[in-house]
């Protein structure tokens, strides 16, 4: 059984830094394409970035470019989100999520394992 546990959220204010991370168990981390999704109160969940079993090849949605940076450790079976210059908007749970494949999507039905959330909360 595929497990992944999310870490790392918490409250910050406008302009800080986080850094989550999602620990993956029960299959094989380097055969394994990790994105990273949240929801907001009230709002569909959305995608915010993902990455390639080899790393080599990250996807970003616009609204976190250029702050927000997906990065894997194989070693440690260990994906990382550091999310720089928070927004208020960037106020949500945030989800772990694995693929059976190697290739790293942007969309939420292409992801068969989650894992439960962690709560990032910006204030201005």
């Amino acid at each position: 059984q595929v497990q992944l546990v999310e870490s790392g959220g918490g409250l910050v204010q406008a302009g800080d830094s986080l850094r989550l991370s999602c620990v993956v168990s029960g299959r094989t981390f380097s055969s394994t394409a990790i994105g990273w999704f949240r929801q907001a109160p009230g709002n569909d969940r959305e995608f915010v970035a993902s990455i390639s079993w080899s790393g080599g090849i990250t996807h970003y949605t616009d609204s976190v470019k250029g702050r927000f940076t997906i990065s894997r450790d194989n070693a440690e079976s260990t994906v990382y989100l550091q999310m720089n210059r928070l927004k208020p908007e960037d106020t949500a749970v945030y989800y772990c999520a694995g693929r059976r494949g190697t290739v790293a999507m942007v969309t939420s039905p292409q992801y068969d394992y989650w894992g439960q959330g962690t709560q990032v909360t910006v204030s201005s």
